[in-house]
């Protein structure tokens, strides 16, 4: 089989992609579409295409080129709140690069996509040169994603942990030097 292909997104690639991020949200995390959360999905060129700090990637299979994995990079560090004041606090907005919509479908997993599509990111960010952290947050209820982010940075924040009846939300670092 040949190789997949990862390359940054442009405007042809925007339904596909977005197609991808609503299917996980609806069919993976159950949430669906929450505005306040997910509005960079519904205008992932505004989002991710338009400013230059930031980026979106896409996975194209190999046989027919549908996108299959997104992933994507923007200088919004963790917001207070829903996330905990210290996390806003150490990983400001302009110099935080925060992974978002690393989502891959079911059937193209396992396969080293996601792996890929972070070490790019982590090399646009590290190109940058303006970013001092790289942050990101992930449900651990998700089959495979604390394990997946675990083996490339480290937990600085567990929710599971919180006794004031925070999340179970999941906060990472993740090293740009890799």
């Amino acid at each position: 089989m040949r190789d997949y292909s990862i390359r940054a997104a442009g405007p042809a690639d925007l339904d596909r992609a977005r197609a991808v991020m609503l299917d996980t949200v609806y069919r993976e995390f159950g949430t669906g579409y929450v505005p306040h959360w997910h509005g960079d999905i519904i205008d992932p060129g505004a989002a991710y295409l338009t400013p230059p700090r930031h980026t979106l990637l896409v996975a194209l299979a190999p046989d027919d080129g549908e996108v299959v994995a997104t992933a994507a990079l923007d200088s919004r560090g963790p917001a207070h709140p829903p996330n905990p004041r210290p996390l806003a606090e150490r990983y400001p907005s302009g110099a935080t690069a925060q992974l978002r919509r690393v989502y891959v479908r079911p059937d193209h997993r396992r396969r080293g996509l996601a792996r890929r599509m972070v070490g790019e990111l982590l090399d646009f960010a590290a190109a940058d040169g303006g970013y001092r952290a790289v942050y990101l947050h992930t449900d651990p209820s998700v089959p495979g994603a604390e394990a997946f982010w675990r083996s490339l940075g480290k937990v600085v924040h567990d929710e599971r942990e919180d006794t004031d009846g925070g999340s179970a939300v999941l906060h990472f670092e993740i090293p740009m030097g890799r």
